[in-house]
């Protein structure tokens, strides 16, 4: 009896490896796609390319590992269908429920491996993640001058070169206009120069030879200053130009990048400020109330509507505090039973690639791909939806197990289904 199950999950592991492999691949080139445009012309490292394509595995091996094993159950009971493995082991007294148990428990396990690595390693990953991309998108493109074209890349200037030997960055018939003094504007034309940056990236630097400088005043009519020079350095700023990497913590966590236990404390947070602010409105209430049965006698018409004005007008405040503080309390419960609800899919998806697979006798990389796409959409349908709803206070934060419950349903069913129908073509 040990050597089936052994037989199950070796036959289970290859497609399940393909299948996580290809959802990933596919989530990388969307993403990379994505940031294509952050990317390029900024003379990023290869180092630092790796480094944020490595943060983003994070999340898509969360994701691809549900999808990995609903993909591997249909190509690896459908092909025990076709050979007729299946009706052999039924025909031994097996029912399909023990079949499925070595793939059972391998979708237990792996749940509780994404439930860790979705609490314990992604919210950092996805921290680092946006820090390390809110760096790369402040840095500008580097700097970078083309014979004959104006650039005005540096700040306050803009250089023109008509000639350039880019392999050592000598530039001939160089024009630089100075505009960060609106007063006043420089121009400065020489024969020949180089260029290059300071060892910290903070300064371009440019060592010019025979030329001359022009001063006008805006302001001034006829203020002209005009200056030879046969060697001239000249220093511009060239902030940005450098990736400047944030400092830990100088950029706030959102709720994908926190743990349950950081967002837990949050919810007790909000729901405590919560009951304070309905404290607060039951108080004004009675208040109020009491003021109002008191002066009935003494309190011309006029002055009600005033003082409901002002009654309405301190409850709505306090009911404004009440709803953003349920509104926190919500948005991060969401995001706990969602930490939850997903790695929990990986056992939920054998409950319905195993039954399945045998139903179609797929077994072909096609077949199992198209179904697994059609529950895959529904999942996130359902998940994204609910998530939704419960952001908008529709809906309990409880609704994020909706597609969990709804697929479950139909996997306990398909298995009520399949071993019926097996155990009757057995009798015949």
């Amino acid at each position: 009896m040990v050597i089936l199950p052994r037989y199950i999950i070796r036959a289970h592991l290859p497609p399940f490896l393909f299948g996580a492999s290809v959802v990933m691949f596919l989530f990388l080139m969307q993403f990379l796609l994505r940031v294509l445009d952050e990317l390029v012309g900024k003379g990023l490292s290869a180092t630092v390319i790796a480094q944020l394509i490595v943060l983003n595995l994070a999340w898509m091996v969360v994701l691809a590992v549900p999808i990995g094993m609903l993909f591997s159950a249909l190509i690896t009971f459908g092909r025990l269908a076709q050979t007729h493995e299946v009706t052999a082991m039924k025909a031994s007294g097996m029912s399909l429920l023990q079949m499925m148990l070595p793939v059972i428990a391998m979708g237990g396990v792996l749940t509780l491996a994404v439930f860790w690595f979705n609490d314990s390693v992604l919210p950092d990953a996805n921290h680092r993640a946006k820090t390390l991309l809110m760096d790369i998108q402040r840095k500008k493109p580097s700097f970078a001058l083309q014979a004959g074209q104006f650039s005005t890349q540096l700040e306050g200037y803009t250089i023109l070169a008509r000639a350039i030997d880019t392999s050592q960055q000598h530039l001939r018939g160089v024009t630089i206009y100075d505009r960060r003094d609106i007063n006043r504007l420089t121009i400065v034309n020489a024969d020949s120069g180089f260029l290059r940056f300071s060892p910290s990236y903070r300064y371009v630097l440019l060592e010019l030879y025979h030329g001359d400088v022009h001063q006008y005043s805006r302001i001034r009519r006829g203020d002209y200053r005009y200056i030879r020079f046969e060697r001239q350095h000249v220093v511009i700023p060239a902030y940005g130009f450098l990736l400047e990497r944030s400092q830990e913590g100088a950029i706030a966590r959102g709720d994908r990048e926190m743990r349950i236990a950081d967002m837990e404390r949050i919810v007790r947070a909000a729901r405590e400020r919560q009951q304070a602010q309905w404290r607060s409105i039951e108080q004004a209430v009675e208040e109020h109330l009491a003021r109002l049965l008191s002066d009935t006698a003494s309190l011309p018409p006029h002055s009600w509507a005033e003082h409901v004005a002002i009654v309405a007008s301190q409850l709505g405040t306090i009911g404004g505090q009440y709803n953003d503080a349920d509104r926190q309390a919500r948005q991060y419960e969401v995001e706990i039973q969602k930490k939850y609800a997903i790695p929990v899919a990986c056992l939920v998806f054998v409950l319905v690639g195993c039954p399945l697979g045998i139903r179609t006798r797929g077994g072909s990389f096609g077949t199992s791909a198209l179904i697994s796409v059609g529950f895959y959409i529904l999942y996130w349908a359902c998940l994204i939806g609910g998530e939704k709803l419960a952001d908008r206070q529709i809906l309990p934060p409880e609704v994020m197990w909706s597609a969990n419950v709804l697929l479950a349903v139909i996997g306990v069913m398909l298995i009520i289904t399949t071993s019926n129908e097996s155990f009757r073509l057995l009798r015949r």
